[in-house]
């Protein structure tokens, strides 16, 4: 076995680049075929979803399958391969079994345990039976991953541990209200009619909104969804399909939308969004923005020049003599005790140096008028000379960088309250359906993958999620030592198969030497012979499938071929048939000839259970120890 995987999900790539590489139905089939032709590739199968892209291959060669693997998901993805590579994740033989199981038991779901995925991998099978790209390995791989998934589901409580996408999706629009209540009485408008939206439809029913408006590019399928949706007896829902064309239309209508289709472009953009919601929510109400002067202590008004202050005392104004500033403008703000107000640092604000070293000079020699007035600038404990140290230090700064920033109070933001969402979208396509732009639209609330991934990351994992983690585990081990067992039966049957030879050439030649065996006579010595070679044949041949089973055991079969001078066209007769490991009919016809044609089929040839694989015995060698003990 020379298991491959090579792919990207929500944990490896970001949703852009998922969304950027993901692949419709056409060029899923168009990468299995590519897949198969490539020299490396003997089987192939495509695990496409909403959030990974997974190429499955049986190679000959490690780094000549990954390198032919990367390249064909970057040329198939439009993505280029340089891009794409840092997102690939690689896995090989059992860990890409253990990866497959764990997808399937939904551990490796954006939501931990949905079962969803099981009915994607049953797709992806079929795709790759349709179209002759599966063969022995990745069908028995896949059908045991649907086993795997389905057990986990039965035998744990994962489906507590998670949820469908869609329903995830719904809590998410909920924001934190139970979804029923938030639901009950909605109008919901579901695009698309695939697997997805059918569920988004059947969950969308079953929490209560009273109408559900399907759109799909084949109307006949919405017709039908609308049709199991009203018919169903576990819901009380009025439902109907529309045509795609009317979608803007009914997004007027409609309370919340859920898309996704395989389209590769956008199905509603930002302007049809904002347009269905026009009119639907109030206008926004801005607040008054608080005046800068609001700081002004209280009893001291803004005066001009001449004015007198709330203390009865006269303000210096502009006419202060040999002052180079205006004071007038710092008069007004007086809230800055540690400094200039704000008014008074716009005054000095682009001074160049010379004038501020000529007014600190003017303050120095206590002419100035400041330290006289209750409403200036300067706070009660303050000097001329600190005020001159202060001007100085403003004067260095403005011969250093050519002007004084200002350092003006930070003014109140007028934040407009967003209003209840009256249209809740939910976007489950890959590529996207929705326009991301309406993330930022009034009375718009947008849940997207991209969302979807970030609120996951959080979401509390179930203790079951460690049982299921054991169950995986020990499915791996199982299919592995199945298919090493499988492995080494062709070997078995190509040893049979001349072992029957043997008995027939035997036969033929004594009835040469005594042509007076009477049937009775004859019959006994065959019966003998058969037996002798049945009980030779038995020990090896059940102790080497078990040794082959453990890890490692592949040699056995080398040292069985090469200890009975097995013919190596022979073997490989019976490893070609169908992927199935049934010997050739020749083959089988040699054996039914010998009388040992029974032991021959079980030998391996209808493989090995996962319950025998574990306790190291299979159904094909109980089957033959029952016929030889019969034969004894």
């Amino acid at each position: 076995m020379s298991l491959l995987v090579v792919g990207l999900s929500h944990r490896s790539a970001p949703v852009s680049v998922l969304e950027r590489a993901a692949l419709n139905a056409d060029a899923q089939s168009k990468l299995l075929q590519d897949t198969v032709a490539a020299e490396p590739a003997t089987e192939a199968a495509v695990l496409a979803t909403c959030n990974r892209i997974e190429l499955y291959a049986d190679v000959d060669k490690f780094h000549a399958g990954v390198a032919e693997l990367s390249t064909l998901l970057a040329q198939h993805s439009g993505v280029g391969l340089d891009e794409l590579t840092p997102y690939l994740y690689v896995h090989y033989e059992d860990r890409a079994v253990h990866h497959l199981f764990s997808v399937a038991c939904g551990l490796d779901s954006m939501v931990v345990g949905e079962g969803q995925i099981l009915g994607q991998i049953k797709d992806s099978l079929a795709t790759a039976q349709e179209l002759h790209t599966a063969g022995r390995l990745l069908n028995d791989l896949f059908q045991q991953a649907l086993r795997v998934g389905k057990r986990a589901h039965s035998e744990t409580g994962i489906d507590r541990a998670g949820q469908s996408l869609v329903t995830f999706g719904l809590e998410q629009l909920a924001a934190g209200a139970p979804v029923e209540g938030w639901a009950r009485g909605k109008r919901a408008l579901v695009i698309g009619a695939g697997s997805m939206s059918s569920l988004a439809a059947v969950t969308l029913a079953r929490v209560g909104v009273a109408e559900v408006v399907i759109a799909n590019r084949t109307h006949e399928r919405a017709e039908r969804l609308a049709r199991t949706l009203t018919e169903g007896d576990d819901t009380d829902v009025t439902a109907w399909a529309v045509p795609m064309e009317t979608v803007p239309d009914e997004l007027t209508r409609a309370d919340v939308a859920v898309s996704c289709t395989g389209a590769t472009g956008l199905v509603l953009t930002a302007q049809e969004i904002a347009a269905a919601v026009e009119g639907r929510i109030p206008s926004p109400r801005v607040p008054a923005a608080v005046p800068a002067t609001a700081s002004v202590r209280t009893g001291v008004r803004p005066t001009g020049t001449g004015e007198r202050t709330g203390t009865g005392e006269r303000t210096g104004g502009a006419g202060d003599e040999n002052c180079p500033l205006d004071l007038s403008a710092v008069q007004g703000a007086t809230g800055a005790t540690g400094g200039f107000s704000v008014a008074g640092e716009a005054a000095v604000a682009g001074m160049d140096a010379a004038t501020l070293e000529q007014h600190a000079v003017w303050v120095d020699k206590g002419t100035g008028t400041a330290d006289r007035r209750d409403g200036g600038r300067r706070a009660p404990d303050r000097t001329p000379a600190d005020d001159t140290e202060l001007i100085a230090a403003l004067a260095a700064a403005a011969e250093a960088f050519g002007r004084i920033p200002e350092r003006r109070l930070p003014e109140p933001v007028a934040e407009i309250p967003r209003p209840t969402p009256v249209l809740s979208l939910l976007d489950l396509a890959m590529p996207r359906d929705i326009d991301a732009a309406a993330h930022r639209l009034r009375g718009v609330r947008l849940v997207d993958l991209e969302s979807l991934a970030e609120a996951s990351a959080d979401a509390p994992m179930a203790a079951d999620v460690e049982q299921v983690r054991r169950i995986v585990s020990d499915e791996v081990a199982a299919f592995g030592a199945a298919q090493r067992a499988a492995h080494i039966t062709p070997t078995v049957v190509a040893l049979r198969t001349m072992a029957a030879d043997v008995v027939a050439s035997e036969i033929a030649r004594l009835d040469g030497r005594l042509p007076d065996l009477d049937d009775r006579q004859r019959g006994e010595i065959t019966r003998t012979v058969r037996r002798v070679v049945d009980k030779l044949l038995h020990a090896p041949t059940v102790r080497v499938k078990q040794l082959a089973a453990e890890p490692g055991g592949a040699g056995y079969a080398d040292a069985l071929r090469t200890l009975f001078d097995l013919d190596p066209e022979t073997v490989a007769r019976v490893s070609r048939t169908d992927g199935a490991d049934r010997p050739p009919a020749d083959a089988v016809g040699a054996l039914r000839s010998a009388g040992i044609a029974g032991s021959a089929e079980s030998a391996g040839i209808t493989g090995t259970t996962a319950e025998d694989a574990r306790s190291g015995t299979s159904t094909m060698n109980n089957t033959e120890n029952a016929k030889n003990r019969g034969r004894a």
